[in-house]
């Protein structure tokens, strides 16, 4: 792909200059206490502005997070991140209370070289988000006015079309930043040519929402191992009982023309662990995936299904995951997740965790992030990667 990155960016010279630089930093907040229980998002884009900051750059951040309505909401401001932005960087960050109003220009305006600012969360401005072109291109008008050059090292956003991700870069000299090229290059990976065999797992909740990957990715692995809740609606597809089960009525029939299709590639799950209530201390029981109780909701995968998966794991020179195996939230419910994982992790394979609840999977197990290959910081972006989707941010830093 023809994408400039950060290094021709420091290599024309930027000390001095204003870089706008679009951020992930969409991280987790405890509900109580406003406290981000994961940084995981925050110290992805640190490789880009450390680089910029040691380059005595003025860099102006702007994120998003959550999904406020158009207008600023206390409980999804970028505030808590900026305090702990700072930290991992060493210095200080200004914050501003907006996002291009007075607060914004005059804490950009007050940079010296080599310092840092981090905009009011994005959203809160409907221009961000909004359909119509003129709206959106309005706002980011006043966004690429706090720059000199942008530079997008949100690969979580990539796959929408937000006025700082998809219209910022025509205004503005453009570049990707280390996360999002990074990224590309392992993704690229996959959906190239990719050392075989080459072994997905998929979990999560909804067959709805991973149709089109599993589509698109059907033709080209060895083997699908499907766990979460989505696996029911295969069972269901094969006739199982699932009890009360997550299940996707409108799907079964889909996903029985699935496993027609496959080969064989898909491998489900041989058992799974049934509970009485969606609860943490619910009474539960391992039971064979064609025998769930009426009464009972499968809530993670068993101990026979996570040998399976990590037999064939073992095999496997080339491996994605995305989505847990069950409720890793719950501690009865998170071997699944947990067993995967570590398989995953001793495999000799080059392996890509596709970032989402996966990727808090990883850190909320204590799992070890460097014995994975990857861990990707775009959930639904990775996905629509591997699908061959153009994705609106990618499409505007190659132009």
């Amino acid at each position: 792909m023809s994408i400039r990155n950060l290094d021709d960016l420091l290599a024309e010279g930027v000390s001095g200059r204003r870089v706008l630089v679009r951020a992930d930093l969409n991280v987790p907040l405890d509900k109580q206490t406003g406290e981000i229980t994961d940084d995981g998002r925050i110290r992805a884009v640190l490789p880009t502005l450390s680089a910029l900051v040691e380059a005595g750059v003025k860099v102006v951040v702007c994120s998003h997070l959550g999904r406020p309505k158009g207008a600023p909401d206390p409980q999804f401001s970028l505030r808590p991140v900026a305090g702990r932005l700072g930290e991992l960087l060493g210095a200080p960050v200004h914050f501003a209370e907006d996002t291009v109003g007075d607060s914004a220009r005059s804490t950009v305006e007050g940079l010296a070289d080599g310092q840092v600012a981090l905009l009011e969360n994005l959203r809160f401005n409907k221009g961000e988000t909004s359909k119509d072109d003129a709206e959106r291109g309005a706002f980011a008008d006043q966004l690429a006015a706090f720059g000199d050059a942008y530079v997008d090292d949100a690969f979580g956003a990539v796959h929408r079309k937000h006025a700082s991700v998809h219209d910022v870069p025509a205004r503005l000299p453009h570049v990707a930043g280390r996360l999002v090229l990074r990224e590309v290059e392992v993704l690229g990976k996959l959906t190239g040519d990719p050392e075989r065999p080459y072994v997905v797992v998929l979990g999560g909740s909804k067959v709805s929402d991973k149709l089109a990957v599993i589509e698109a990715l059907l033709p080209k692995v060895d083997r699908l191992l499907i766990g979460g809740g989505m696996c029911f609606t295969f069972l269901k597809a094969q006739g199982h009982e699932v009890g009360t089960s997550l299940l996707e009525e409108d799907m079964v029939e889909t996903c029985r023309n699935l496993l027609e299709r496959s080969g064989g590639k898909i491998m489900l799950p041989v058992d799974v662990v049934a509970a009485d209530a969606f609860a943490p201390d619910a009474a539960h029981d391992t039971v064979p995936a064609d025998g769930i109780p009426s009464h009972r909701l499968g809530l993670d995968i068993g101990p026979e299904t996570v040998a399976g998966f990590a037999a064939a794991l073992s095999q496997a020179k080339t491996i994605f995951w995305n989505g847990p195996m069950g409720v890793f939230e719950m501690a009865a419910f998170a071997n699944g997740t947990r067993g995967v994982a570590e398989a995953i992790t001793k495999a000799d394979a080059f392996s890509v965790v596709g970032g989402g609840d996966s990727a808090a999977a990883v850190r909320a197990l204590g799992l070890d992030e460097s014995s994975f290959g990857h861990i990707s910081t775009g959930g639904g972006a990775s996905l629509e990667y591997l699908e061959g989707k153009t994705l609106p941010g990618i499409a505007a830093l190659e132009n």
